[in-house]
């Protein structure tokens, strides 16, 4: 049993070397056969000859195998892929030549449990019968599969019954083997050298540890400057809005005759008074505190282009007054003009937005008319297309039978050739055996060589061991006694000990730490007055945007109601053409829905809408703040110069 167990391994790891992708089968044959030649012939024949077959019907063993682990073998490893296809080729080729009994032998050398499994499942005589038989009719011939293959199969039936049966009984009775203790290692001594004794190190010194520096209070409780801060923020706005009260109340004013402008200006100061009274006043019992002068980190660079831009408007306006002071022109024509163009604009973008929706409706109904037509000429399409497909159908037949009649025709020649392949074989064997030896014989003498050489060259390093050994055994003076005060003497200019230097780095660091706070005083205060600066440019800028925040709400509010007035309805030429053209293809479409059943149109997709993002909105409110002071520095240049004439 151990004879055919190592015969069996022989041929699986040969197996696994065979790469059907890379390897040619007779090269790899040749290859295995030279690799066994310090077999005995006996077993050498007979492992020769398994993986020839193996490899020549690799096919029809990968369809049972293939099978069995989807089937049956789902627990079984991957690995033993290749025992089973040997397994499958003795038992479908070569049982009648080995004999039942030493084929019982060779299936009692490998794992029990395994082989019960296999020969069951291959020895079923309804997998056999049915698609066993069905899959290897489509590779060979069905009378050639069913005579030379499945009948002598069936035949071994009851045999290999009764050897599964046997093989179970054998699993059942076996007892567990008992577990052997693994060997414990037993540690050996290395064989080392004395070492020296060592001298003592000086003791180095204990670092002193610097205190850490305790934790913030903010780090744990919210700093008061944020309380502050709010305080200040809510009463700079009431001081801006009270501000800007005052000042809409001196143009209203100005604006209104003294005749009317007792009432006038009195409901206008209610209103006023009721739309910019700031929310702190609405709320019973408020403290009002006292700004303090806070340090408030800012972003600078902000601060410093918004001041300038107010800066650059400022200067402009005053440009502008002092024109209309020396007789500049008035902008009151300019801006009538302005808005009949603006409506004349918007009446021209109406309609061109109704002009858009007409035309989307009109080719909506134009797409629902030509995709009726579309769908009676693929009709048409189709029906030819189904006659097309029934004559290839026809012709496709005809091929398939020439074609079966010409494999069946090359079956029986592949049949023929391989019955003479067997015997070029066994000649190549012989051959390649002679050549096989000398090689062999050849290798000897290289090896006795090698060795030789190997015992000489350890020799010589063995040698060079010891006398490293015995140089490392001489004592060697270590250490250097070394005066920190004294000079070295080399001749070099400005020389000193390591202590003067030491002395005059540590004069170096003071004088350097001197430098540094002197330079970090000045930037302090060079700091202070910047922050100082900014601070009174932050509060001129709330105040310009106060301003500009009324001026810009007021334009808005009366663009709104601009807006909301209802228009004139369109008279344009386009679109009292689109609507015509509408009107017909509707009609047309109308007619083709009589005339037979058409599928309702696919709903429109809904339009995203547009979000205002925070940056569009940014930009929105700039422009209206910029515009409103425009407007504002406008009209009280206007008033100034009317004054003053």
């Amino acid at each position: 049993m151990a004879y055919y167990g190592k015969c069996i391994e022989t041929v699986i790891e040969q197996l696994n070397k065979f790469k059907p992708e890379k390897d040619i089968p007779e090269q790899f044959l040749e290859a295995a056969s030279t690799s066994l030649q310090t077999l005995s012939p006996q077993k050498q024949a007979f492992i020769l000859e398994v993986l020839s077959g193996c490899l020549e019907y690799r096919k029809l063993l990968a369809v049972v195998v293939d099978a069995f682990y989807v089937r049956a073998g789902w627990l079984c490893r991957r690995a033993d892929y290749n025992l089973f296809e040997v397994i499958c080729y003795l038992a479908t080729f070569q049982l009648d030549e080995l004999g039942f009994q030493l084929f019982s032998d060779i299936i009692r050398s490998q794992p029990l449990d395994k082989m019960c499994k296999f020969l069951g499942f291959l020895f079923n005589p309804l997998s056999l019968c049915s698609w066993i038989k069905d899959e290897w009719s489509l590779i060979y011939e069905t009378a050639h599969v069913s005579e030379n293959w499945i009948d002598p199969l069936m035949r071994w039936q009851p045999e290999v019954q009764e050897l599964i049966k046997q093989l179970e009984k054998v699993m059942t009775n076996q007892s567990p083997l008992p577990k052997t203790k693994a060997k414990v290692t037993e540690p050996k001594e290395f064989n080392l050298t004395v070492p020296r004794p060592r001298a003592i190190p000086v003791p180095e010194p204990v670092p002193v540890m610097t205190k850490p520096k305790p934790i913030p209070r903010s780090t744990y409780h919210p700093p008061k400057e944020q309380e502050q801060l709010e305080m200040t923020r809510r009463y700079n706005r009431w001081k801006a809005e009270e501000l800007l009260l005052k000042v809409n109340i001196e143009e209203m004013r100005c604006a209104v005759p003294r005749s009317r402008g007792t009432t006038l200006v009195q409901g206008s100061e209610k209103k006023l008074q009721l739309r910019f009274m700031p929310r702190i006043l609405k709320t019973p019992k408020l403290t009002f505190y006292k700004p303090n002068n806070v340090p408030v980190k800012l972003n600078t660079a902000a601060i410093l282009r918004e001041g300038s831009l107010y800066q650059r408007q400022v200067e402009k306006e005053l440009q502008r007054v002092d024109k209309l002071v020396d007789g500049a022109g008035d902008f009151s024509e300019f801006l009538e003009w302005q808005k009949k163009m603006q409506a004349k604009d918007q009446e021209e973008a109406l309609a061109a937005g109704e002009c858009r929706r007409l035309q989307g409706k009109l080719s909506r109904e134009e797409a629902i008319l030509a995709r009726q037509l579309l769908r009676q000429g693929n009709k048409q399409k189709a029906d030819q297309k189904k006659e097309e497909t029934a004559e290839l159908m026809q012709q496709c037949a005809e091929r398939r039978l020439q074609e079966e009649r010409s494999i069946k025709e090359l079956v029986e020649q592949v049949i023929e050739v391989q019955k003479n392949v067997k015997v070029a074989q066994m000649k190549l064997l012989k051959g390649r055996r002679q050549i096989v030896q000398e090689v062999i014989e050849e290798s000897r003498e290289l090896l006795q060589r090698t060795a030789e050489a190997a015992k000489e060259e350890q020799k010589r390093r063995c040698e060079l061991i010891a006398q490293h050994r015995a140089l490392e055994t001489q004592p060697m003076r270590k250490g250097k006694l070394v005066d920190l005060t004294q000079i070295p003497g080399y001749g070099l200019e400005g020389e000193m000990s390591v202590v003067e230097l030491r002395e005059r780095l540590a004069l170096l660091k003071e004088t350097q730490q001197r430098k540094e706070e002197e330079k970090r005083d000045q930037i302090i205060q060079a700091k202070r007055a910047r922050s100082q600066g900014l601070q009174n440019m932050v509060e001129q800028i709330s105040l310009c945007r106060a301003a500009m925040g009324r001026s810009a709400a007021l334009r808005w509010e009366q663009k709104k109601a601009q807006s909301a007035a209802p228009g004139p309805p369109s008279q344009d030429q386009r679109v009292l053409e689109l609507r015509r053209r509408i009107e017909e293809s509707a009609a047309e479409r109308r007619k083709q829905a009589a005339s037979g059943p058409i599928s309702a149109p696919r709903a429109p997709r809904p339009k995203p809408r547009l979000l205002r993002t925070p940056r569009a909105t940014s930009v929105l409110s700039l422009r209206n703040l910029y515009g409103g002071a425009c407007a504002s520095a406008w009209r009280s240049g206007r008033d100034a110069g009317a004054t003053r004439k």
